[in-house]
């Protein structure tokens, strides 16, 4: 997995990629990991986070509609770095080009995922949020891989 051509380590000090990926045994795991497990499991942690901080705020009195607001924002920040990290290569675009497109990507995700949760809440699923919470993650993930794939994250074709 190619990160970038300079990485920072722990101790702040510049060491070559093929360095940092062979040292870091977290990314060394991932690697070996096809790209499709390596975003689901992103996304599973991402959905723990979404589901965390959603229960916790309308514990604490939220309507179900506001708190995953909260919860999904949260979650997408969490998924973020971690796809960024563990998932996708570099594209070999700047990195604040390269996040515009992935916050493109993912505010489509996740406008189906709180659209889907939200027609659930108000229907079928008022008794049991969390479950409305998980079924508009799914929707929300198919929608991301393919759009983080093909369009975030897709490398650069430099002109031969």
């Amino acid at each position: 997995m190619r990160l970038s051509k300079v990485e920072r380590c722990a101790a702040g000090v510049a060491v070559p990629v093929q360095a940092a990926a062979v040292d870091d045994p977290v990314r060394r795991f991932f690697a070996v990991l096809p790209r499709p497990l390596r975003f689901f499991g992103v996304g599973g942690l991402g959905l723990i986070t979404d589901l965390a901080i959603f229960t916790l705020v309308v514990a604490h009195g939220l309507n179900p509609l506001g708190a995953r607001l909260i919860s999904l924002a949260l979650a997408t920040l969490v998924t973020w770095r971690l796809n960024r990290a563990l998932t996708f290569d570099r594209s070999g675009r700047r990195p604040a080009d390269e996040a515009i497109r992935y916050a493109t990507v993912a505010a489509a995700a996740q406008a189906v995922s709180y659209v889907v949760f939200a027609i659930l809440i108000l229907t079928l699923l008022a008794a049991v949020p969390q479950l409305a919470v998980i079924v508009g993650a799914a929707a929300g993930a198919l929608v991301s891989y393919f759009g983080q794939a093909s369009f975030a994250f897709r490398r650069v074709i430099s002109a031969p």
